[in-house]
């Protein structure tokens, strides 16, 4: 690495650090995270970058490299089909494979009690033993070759846990090789480091479903609590495992389900928050002082209360939907803010209009440091590259200090 690149890096790093912790820095650092936006300005389609992670991976260093942010991930397009078809993994669609090769990959809900991927009444073996319900029971649901334990092993079973943990092995080996090309590359930081999901979340999504948890938390609330509780300490586990070791960037939680109107404040103070804010302060704590990115998906103004009680910069809080105003007037005072800018905006409105949206988010929120200049959600192919060029422009241009 050239000693520009090296010093540009440092600069970036301090910067991105800097706001995190809610001070100010030489001015705001910006930090998209985009998806197939990336796949889009690279020259590649959806299915391109969803089914070779080389050009997934390429993609971003072509972003890194002609944009002038100060931070990425290394690959926001997360679902790489030969990790997923190595053991035939059933609820995703991709695009190529079941859906237009345009589409962004999607997650399928279940549709129903009968198709949810853990039943009402397997709430106790989910309790007694997280791993081996999701290893001996959920997988076999959730990929087609894969056979449930005691059934005669097949071929195809074999393969599916060999190649399976292949591809697993790959994938995130490769990220490794990515974040060294970033930071080699264009002087570029990799913005997360460790992933994160709430319990709550994970019955929500990759369990019960949205339907069978609503019925859930009225007909059987015990046994909601007590699964939440027996995920939690693998959750935090797994999140420091993949943290960074420097304590530099944080760990990234996307929270999907917790947020009205997706349930009451009383149901996300019953089953959602006490988990979720254990787990926050645990790695807090365990970790000696690790962020979180608490990815607020859709609008938590109404949960605002709650994240209140969270220890001073703990989490970075972004900002997808809601009103940032409201959101820094809040918490601005304890917790770095990102993102706010609307991806409506980037999609369709004009160079001009996304300037003087980040010009008014930079003045009304991070005039006094602790912003990060991002969109409200993940970029995809449908922001308009001289857009994101704007939105990158005025960051640079509106957030000097």
């Amino acid at each position: 690495m050239s000693e520009d690149m090296a010093t540009l890096y440092d600069q970036r790093m301090a910067r991105y650090v800097a706001a995190m912790h809610n001070e100010k820095p030489d001015m705001v650092p910006i930090r998209p995270f985009a998806a197939e936006f990336c796949a889009k300005y690279a020259g590649y389609t959806n299915q391109e970058v969803t089914h070779d992670i080389d050009k997934a991976f390429d993609a971003v260093l072509k972003c890194a490299a002609a944009f002038d942010w100060d931070a990425v991930v290394g690959n926001m397009v997360y679902v790489w089909t030969g990790l997923t078809d190595a053991a035939g993994t059933n609820y995703y669609t991709a695009p190529g494979i079941d859906a237009p090769p345009d589409d962004a990959f999607q997650y399928r809900e279940p549709a129903d009690e009968a198709s949810a991927f853990m039943k009402a009444d397997e709430y106790d073996q989910l309790i007694d033993d997280p791993t081996g319900f999701l290893a001996n029971v959920w997988m076999p649901r959730v990929n087609d070759y894969i056979v449930e334990p005691g059934q005669p092993s097949t071929y195809r079973n074999n393969l599916a846990w060999l190649k399976g943990g292949m591809a697993t092995l790959t994938y995130f080996t490769r990220f490794g090789e990515q974040i060294a090309a970033l930071k080699e590359q264009s002087g570029t930081v990799h913005a997360i480091g460790g992933c994160l999901k709430m319990p709550f979340d994970i019955l929500a999504d990759k369990l019960r479903g949205y339907r069978g948890l609503c019925a859930d938390i009225h007909r059987r609330p015990d046994k909601v609590k007590a699964a939440c509780e027996a995920l939690r300490p693998h959750m935090m586990f797994n999140a420091l495992v993949g943290s960074d070791p420097t304590k530099q960037v944080p760990v990234s939680v996307w929270l999907h389900r917790g947020c009205a109107p997706f349930f009451s404040l009383k149901a996300f103070d019953e089953f959602y928050w006490p988990t979720a804010r254990q787990i926050i302060e645990d790695i807090w704590d365990n970790g000696n002082g690790v962020q979180v990115l608490f990815y607020a998906e859709g609008d938590w103004n109404a949960n605002l209360e709650f994240v209140k009680q969270l220890p001073d910069h703990s989490i970075i809080y972004h900002v997808d939907r809601a009103d940032i105003f409201e959101v820094h007037e809040a918490v601005g005072h304890k917790f770095c803010l990102s993102g706010g800018v609307r991806n409506d905006l980037l999609a369709f409105g004009t160079p001009d209009e996304v300037r003087a949206q980040c010009k008014a988010v930079i003045e009304g929120v991070g005039r006094d440091g602790g912003y990060i200049m991002d969109a409200g959600a993940i970029m995809q192919d449908d922001a308009k590259v001289e857009n994101v060029q704007a939105m990158t422009d005025a960051a640079r241009e509106y957030g000097k200090y």
